[in-house]
């Protein structure tokens, strides 16, 4: 995959730390609204060995409130520094729907990694703009908005709704021109918790869109709510998870602990290669 001029080598699998901006993210939301709070996080991930910063300024949980684009942009501008400061080769994706920050972010701070929810919905630029100006794109599924997604979702077979709706997108994608394309299956974006554990086990009928696959399934109520505990208690079940995940071919693992998922990337690259 290529960020601008930085190459990054999915032959072995990456983790993707999560740096939320937002006061209202699920896990960590207002953690890291105060600048130093921000600088901690990013030097804290970087040290455990995250090979991608994801910057969130909108939170998408359900039913998560609406964010003015400017609001956005004033999240995400004091994180983008301290990362273009300090840490400049580290590639970062942002975590947005909307082209026109995706224009600010690559006129300010160069190139990035676009990581979209909404599959190019909830902006109808968002495509075009990915294929004129080649930045890499992570295509995720979703079945309604943050607001409403998880009001009741009903599917006759999510697999195959799930892979028909990201093939249909990826060839837009490739009609516009897009260069590298990421896919996401969207765990608990408008999905129950069987529909999550579905999709989980058949990863692998995915391989023939022919896209690297991300897993973002840290700390998610897929995990919690099944064993009847929160949040901040599931880094044991996010583990787990992400290792079945890599066992059939992640090779992106977005979470909030990048530490135990480095760990698990090199447990299960040595049982693969032993």
């Amino acid at each position: 995959m290529q960020v601008g001029k930085q190459h990054i080598d999915l032959s072995s699998p990456k983790v993707m730390a999560i740096v939320n901006l937002t006061p209202d993210s699920f896990f960590d939301g207002g953690r890291y609204i105060k600048t130093e709070a921000v600088h901690h996080r990013i030097e804290k991930v970087i040290e455990e060995g995250a090979d991608i910063i994801d910057l969130g300024a909108y939170s998408t949980r359900p039913g998560a409130a609406k964010v003015d684009l400017e609001d956005e942009w004033k999240r995400l501008v004091p994180a983008l520094s301290f990362i273009r400061k300090n840490y400049k080769n580290i590639p970062i994706s942002i975590d947005t729907f909307r082209a026109e920050i995706a224009d600010r972010v690559l006129k300010y701070f160069g190139s990035f990694i676009v990581n979209d929810i909404s599959a190019g919905t909830l902006d109808k630029n968002l495509f075009s703009w990915v294929g004129e100006h080649k930045m890499p794109y992570i295509l995720m599924h979703i079945k309604g908005t943050p607001q409403d997604m998880q009001q009741n979702p009903v599917y006759d077979d999510v697999v195959s709704e799930v892979y028909d709706f990201l093939k249909e997108k990826l060839s837009q994608l490739r009609d516009l021109g897009a260069g590298d394309v990421i896919i996401d299956l969207g765990f608990g974006f408008g999905k129950t918790i069987t529909h999550n554990y579905q999709l989980l086990r058949e990863i692998k009928a995915f391989d023939s869109l022919q896209c690297p696959m991300l897993v973002g399934i840290s700390r998610k109520s897929m995990i919690y709510k099944l064993l009847n505990t929160e949040a901040k208690e599931a880094l044991n079940g996010t583990t787990v998870l992400n290792t079945m995940a890599l066992e059939r071919g992640a090779k992106i693992l977005r979470v909030h602990d990048a530490k135990e998922a480095k760990e698990a990337v090199a447990l299960v690259s040595a049982m693969q290669n032993a």
